[in-house]
């Protein structure tokens, strides 16, 4: 079948339009289960039918995940290899523009990027010199504040003046560790092309088509760089009523400015949802309808209407958590399902708790979605570089992480000079630091007496781990590197309210010791260098490593955030009360914005579902030490009264019933079951 033919056959009528439709600017309003990727995949291999290069377009996304879908499924249809094809995330691309620019920025091209870990430790230890107090250090709140700087969100005003001398030494900082935030990843390339025209010409030559999948996920400043770039074969692809990020600087009202930034627009809109029963989609429609400035849809469904929507009122959070895992147990035996059709979502992780202990007694697996990495904790961060330096001394992006961790009096000042040298010598750090404390000189050496003996104390801590490099007893090595350097105590430092909370870091770090030892002690295991053993960890900690593949099998526990762009054949949404949905900060400082930005929460919930939706409501919820009376939430209401059923707790069952299921239990465990391979 050629791809005309497939076009026809498989694209309703507003999907062929927006596949077909190439020229010019185009806005694609593509409701929930609407088959978007489907519309962006044909669209794209479409293009290249048409006879445009590969290598003229570029689609922006916001996942890896969704790019590499995306990716797959056009060398699928097209069956080519496509290696000039961009398919990438707005930050990925960003990498790749610095990576190529960046030092017409006054960066080295081997630049770092920091994330929300090294960002905290810079922000920690510029107060520090800046002789902040621990209390004022308040480095999650400074962070947000800062990122809201950048970004243009907020401005310096008398609220925020006491941070500016610390988010300029940040600033220094980042430029001093020859390194970027996750926000300059899109500030950067902004500033790179408005001040270098010819490098954004470059990038406008080349690629003539663009799309964006999540438009309304889009904030102001991956609007403003998509402008800069496109002339007018952009097409965007986003829906208003799933817009849910504004609080990391995401602005529905993009869609407004691209109406009006690109004159002569075309609007296309697929409501014809293939996800959901009518009856899920009758309810998602009831609830949006009540935002207001919003683009007016009607998702309609041809699956017929299915099961009415079940709501459940327990008493309390541990009694909604067993209604949720017995609901499991019950829906795998009557329908035959296999844990991983349900997806459990809450408004925010501290919900998770009860629901996880009833799934443990239950003996139902689950994954939890979100959580930092192992490998993403700066404790074993901090370990890992160590260990990469040994390696290959002209790492200067982890020499820079290490060179005062822990703090052995290399400041800043000392820093710059190494910096300076490895600039004027064109060599690496480790290299002008052995040129600097060989100076015999002292008064041509760029640095004082007391920090030529700090770096070689560094120097030799390096040296006389270079026994790692071969031989056996790695685990047993690292573990006396992590004592010479007394890593311990300066745990105890970072956490001086907390030891509990240094020596759970350090057990990290043993835990690291111990599944080294265990690799290197593996009879199969031929390699047990040093070189072996971070090319593992670098393919272990590699996020676009993770498929999934491991989680199949276990029932979805996660946010209703950390859930767009799922589906589910059964979805059980947890906790739909007045203060958790919508949620009681978002009411009390976010007026009515704010509460459709709720509603648009719950609706984006709502339509994860495919074939059944159960919600729970508590009567009473624990909060702090006491419990409190909890009112169902506002948009349960909303939903009409038709599509609802109330789920009443099972009934006892007689003696009868209770003989008749142990005998069908019985029959069930007598059964030969084949064993796993």
């Amino acid at each position: 079948m050629s791809l005309e033919e497939q076009l026809k056959d498989k694209l309703n009528p507003q999907q062929y339009r927006a596949v077909t439709s190439i020229e010019g600017p185009i806005l694609i309003i593509a409701g929930a289960g609407s088959g978007k990727t489907r519309v962006i995949t044909y669209r794209i291999a479409n293009m290249l039918e048409k006879g445009i290069n590969q290598s003229q377009i570029l689609a922006l996304t916001f996942t890896n995940k969704a790019a590499k879908e995306m990716e797959d499924r056009i060398k699928s249809l097209t069956g080519k290899k496509l290696q000039n094809l961009t398919i990438s995330t707005f930050h990925a691309f960003g990498v790749r523009i610095l990576r190529q620019d960046i030092d017409k920025l006054g960066y080295r091209p081997n630049f770092s990027i920091y994330d929300e870990t090294d960002r905290y430790s810079l922000i920690k230890e510029t107060g520090r010199e800046l002789r902040f107090s621990p209390d004022a250090l308040d480095v999650y709140k400074i962070g947000i504040l800062f990122s809201d700087i950048k970004t243009g969100r907020k401005q310096f005003t008398s609220e925020y003046d006491q941070y500016r001398a610390l988010y300029e030494g940040y600033q220094e900082g980042l430029r001093l560790y020859n390194s970027v935030d996750f926000d300059d990843l899109i500030t950067l390339p902004i500033k790179l092309f408005r001040e270098h025209p010819e490098v954004l010409s470059q990038y406008k030559n080349r690629y003539r088509y663009i799309m964006v999948d999540e438009f309304q996920d889009t904030s102001h400043q991956q609007y403003e760089l998509l402008h800069l770039l496109a002339d007018r074969n952009v097409a965007v692809v986003g829906d208003d009523d799933q817009s849910i990020y504004s609080w990391r600087g995401a602005d529905y009202q993009n869609i407004v400015n691209f109406e009006k930034d690109f004159p002569g627009m075309q609007e296309i809109r697929l409501e014809q949802n293939y996800r959901s029963t009518g009856t899920i989609l009758a309810a998602a429609n009831g609830v949006i309808r009540h935002n207001t400035n919003r683009k007016d849809k009607e998702l309609w469904s041809g699956n017929g209407d299915g099961k009415p929507i079940e709501i459940f009122m327990p008493e309390n959070e541990a009694a909604e958590a067993d209604f949720i895992a017995e609901t499991i147990q019950g829906i795998c035996a009557e329908e035959k399902r296999k844990y991983d059709d349900f997806g459990v979502l809450m408004r925010a992780n501290t919900q998770s708790r009860p629901i996880e202990e009833a799934f443990l007694e239950a003996n139902i697996p689950y994954t939890m979605s979100g959580g930092t990495s192992f490998f993403e904790r700066k404790e074993i961060k901090d370990i890992v570089s160590y260990l990469r330096v040994i390696s290959n001394h002209d790492d200067d992006i982890n020499l820079l992480r290490i060179i005062n961790t822990p703090r052995r009096g290399i400041g800043r000042v000392t820093i710059e000079a190494i910096n300076t040298v490895a600039e004027n010598m064109k060599t690496s750090l480790w290299e002008a630091i052995n040129a600097i404390i060989s100076v015999e000189d002292k008064d041509e050496c760029p640095v004082s007496d007391k920090a030529i003996e700090d770096l070689k104390d560094f120097v030799s801590i390096i040296e006389e781990n270079k026994a790692m490099l071969g031989g056996k007893g790695l685990g047993k090595k690292v573990r006396a590197m992590v004592e010479r350097i007394a890593y311990f105590d300066y745990l105890i430092g970072e956490n001086p309210k907390s030891e509990k909370a240094a020596r759970f870091k350090f057990m990290n770090i043993e835990s690291l010791i111990k599944s080294m030892e265990q690799w290197e002690n593996n009879p199969d295991n031929q390699d047990t260098s040093l070189y072996a053993y971070l090319n593992r960890i670098t393919l272990l900690s590699r996020d676009d490593l993770d498929d999934g593949e491991a989680d199949k099998g276990k029932v979805n526990l996660m946010t209703v955030h950390a859930s767009k762009g799922l589906e589910f054949p059964v979805v059980f949404i947890a906790g739909a009360e007045e203060g958790l949905m919508p949620h009681a900060r978002a009411v009390e400082d976010g007026g009515d914005a704010a509460v459709e930005e709720e509603r648009r929460l719950f609706y984006v919930a709502v339509t994860r579902a495919r074939d059944r939706l159960l919600i729970s409501s508590c009567l009473h919820r624990r909060k702090m030490a006491g419990t409190v009376e909890c009112q169902p939430s506002r948009f349960l209401d909303e939903i009409p009264e038709n599509l609802i059923t109330y789920h009443e707790p099972p009934k006892e069952v007689n003696a009868d019933e209770a003989h008749e299921l142990l005998q069908n239990m019985l029959k069930n465990l007598s059964r030969p079951r084949v064993p796993k391979i």
